[in-house]
């Protein structure tokens, strides 16, 4: 069995707290629209994100073109009257894109982890899908960038995960084999079958369980252990 030299570690859901950063900026959106941000509100508007998301990663849609189906899937139901062009819903998500900047945050336990497996000896990367302006400044904002050896961006790479492509990528720019890499997410098809196919380990975390611990002994663990861990 090949020894574990690299970590490799997905961005959203996985070091950086995106649904908590995206509750809060949603509750400040729908407010400055006059909007109640009830329970079922930021429900749908989550439903939305998936699903409109899925349909950028997978080429149906473009980047902007998603956000602008959230908008049209979301806020008619909440009674809010949407712009008829496509400027002015734009426009309209950069409200929500503000509040949502303003609310970014990493987990915290993100940095020390990062820190320690370097200081450990092991090679750490980033795989996330996205554009490469927004996934490098959540990056910079949360003081997360300096802690990579490899940062790889789907928009960058030209391939997104769970392509085996986008994974062997990141185990070349960590200059070790696929083999080599343990791979951390929080999305079992994108993150942990996709770094399998790669030929990497791989190791599926849920910060929902685990967002007052931390993920640090799971992956320790799983470093320990050097084979998958049990699903």
């Amino acid at each position: 069995m090949r020894t574990l030299r690299a970590v490799g570690f997905d961005l959203d859901g996985t070091l950086f707290d995106h649904r908590g950063s995206a509750r809060d900026g949603v509750r400040h959106f729908l407010r400055s629209l006059g909007v109640e941000p009830s329970s079922g509100a930021l429900e749908s508007w989550f439903t939305a994100e998936d699903i409109q998301f899925e349909r950028w990663r997978v080429g149906e849609i473009g980047f902007q073109e998603q956000r602008r189906q959230r908008l049209r899937a979301v806020l008619p139901a909440l009674g809010v009257t949407l712009p008829t062009d496509d400027a002015g819903l734009d426009a309209l998500f950069d409200g929500y894109l503000q509040a949502y900047r303003r609310s970014w945050r990493a987990f915290p336990d993100s940095r020390d982890l990062i820190d320690t497996l370097r200081a450990s000896g092991y090679r750490v990367g980033l795989l996330t899908n996205g554009t490469q302006a927004q996934q490098l400044d959540k990056l910079h904002r949360t003081d997360l960038f300096g802690g990579f050896d490899a940062v790889c961006i789907s928009e960058h790479l030209g391939v997104q995960k769970p392509d085996p492509q986008a994974f062997i990528a990141l185990a070349t720019q960590l200059s070790v084999a696929p083999e080599a890499v343990l791979f951390v997410g929080d999305h079992q098809a994108h993150d942990v079958d996709g770094a399998r196919s790669a030929g990497m380990r791989g190791l599926l975390v849920d910060r929902s369980a685990t967002h007052t611990a931390g993920i640090a002994d799971v992956v320790r663990g799983a470093l320990r252990a050097g084979v998958e861990p049990a699903r």
